[in-house]
């Protein structure tokens, strides 16, 4: 049987960073450590990958045996190798991402590794280099909230402007003048105002709108204009 001589083995693993938004808040999905090291401290939802199975498998697998949650568009991030980066072996570990609606999966949750989610600003400390995965899937989500429609995915099929820019600023950690964001937001024409209102949260009443998904496949650009430091993301 052919072998690779003189090579040393590495454990390979999948860590999942599930991101959410709730209407309100841009939160993270964490749990308490199930094993040594780290026991009972947070961390991402994390495990080793089995011979049997590829990347994708793996970190399937894991989400849905850690949180309950199954049926998530997970996409990969990046793989981080540092040598220290497990204090028992040396692991390398692949990230992956994804951006859900918190209600439309709050049911799917297992407590068994007392899964909870927390504000972006407001993380308790992690394991290991998870902090640092945090931060490169917050610059990935940002870049690809620019490019794609998928912030609006996270709104219920008719949202107002309020709820609009309340999900733009979450993403960006960054307040937005709101006659400006109107402004331009409307100036795209890329949103369709309904006849109704909500009438629950202003007094006035704010108008629906919905995305026409046709036109923002073909002109994403225009959203460029209200994103703060948009000309980083190119």
């Amino acid at each position: 049987m052919t072998t690779y001589n003189n090579q040393s083995k590495l454990l390979a693993a999948v860590d999942c960073i599930i991101f959410g938004f709730d209407g309100l808040h841009l939160k993270i999905l964490l749990i308490k450590r199930g094993f040594e090291p780290a026991l009972g401290q947070w961390s991402l939802m994390g495990g080793f990958i089995k011979k049997n199975e590829d990347l994708d498998e793996a970190a399937t697998r894991i989400l849905k045996k850690l949180t309950g949650l199954e049926g998530i568009y997970l996409e990969q991030l990046h793989a981080f190798g540092q040598p220290g980066r497990d204090p028992i072996d040396r692991t390398i570990s692949v990230a992956y991402f994804a951006l859900i609606d918190i209600h439309q999966y709050e049911k799917q949750l297992s407590n068994d590794y007392h899964p909870e989610w927390f504000n972006l600003n407001e993380i308790p400390k992690l394991i290991f280099d998870h902090t640092l995965m945090v931060e490169a899937a917050k610059e990935k989500l940002r870049y690809k909230a620019a490019m794609h429609p998928i912030l609006f995915e996270l709104l219920p099929n008719k949202f107002t402007l309020p709820q609009l820019q309340t999900l733009y600023e979450e993403i960006y950690s960054a307040s937005l003048d709101k006659r400006n964001f109107s402004r331009k937001i409307l100036s795209t024409g890329l949103l369709i105002r309904q006849k109704e209102k909500d009438k629950i949260n202003s007094r006035r009443g704010a108008y629906y709108y919905k995305l026409d998904k046709g036109k923002y496949e073909k002109k994403f650009q225009s959203f460029l204009n209200i994103i703060p430091n948009s000309h980083k993301l190119r």
